[in-house]
């Protein structure tokens, strides 16, 4: 996994719950001294041990934590990649684009990182199908992205999983509805 998701789950920590809470997770994760530069790539392992520290830690669910991180890194994404957006799409057409735009390029500009393959299905103007299929199943992620896509655009749209990894589907599928 990219540095940056490192970078920004140690933001995500320590803005929810203070200082110092970073490095707790780091020690329930047992991976304490370990330092994660935003520029190299490190094992998906770690990461979804930070996750399941900060679900241990908070007491909600991994996939509750993983959709509060999708939708509080999205301020950060939108700094990262916004120009390559644009400027007449909304938090559906985003979506629906991810995979050409924001993944293709993260892929040429960093060779190590692995964002998941997208497949996107425009049913109408305002509605769109995500296909997520990776071996890190963390669709709960793409979820909390798109409520934070919708929270910046000052959308309302209603996101409704169909199938999901979890549940021995083969791939997650998930429904984004502008209201």
């Amino acid at each position: 996994m990219h540095g940056v998701i490192f970078a920004e789950l140690r933001n995500y920590a320590e803005s929810k719950h203070g200082l110092g809470t970073w490095f707790a997770l780091l020690e329930k994760a047992n991976l304490t001294g370990k330092t994660y530069l935003p520029i190299q790539d490190y094992s998906d392992a770690d990461a979804m041990a930070l996750v399941g520290s900060a679900s241990a830690v908070t007491g909600l669910p991994v996939a509750s934590v993983l959709e509060d991180f999708g939708e509080f890194i999205v301020p950060d994404l939108i700094k990262m990649y916004g120009h390559l957006l644009k400027p007449e799409w909304d938090t559906i057409d985003v979506i629906d684009n991810t995979e050409q735009t924001v993944h293709s390029v993260v892929r040429i500009k960093n060779p190590g990182a692995k964002p998941p393959q997208l497949q996107t299905v425009r049913r109408s103007k305002d509605e769109v199908l995500l296909k997520y299929n990776s071996p890190r199943k963390m669709c709960a992620l793409a979820v909390g992205i798109g409520r934070g896509l919708a929270k910046h655009f000052r959308e309302k749209v209603e996101i409704t999983q169909t199938s999901c990894l979890y549940k021995g589907a083969s791939q997650c599928e998930i429904v984004f509805c502008k209201k």
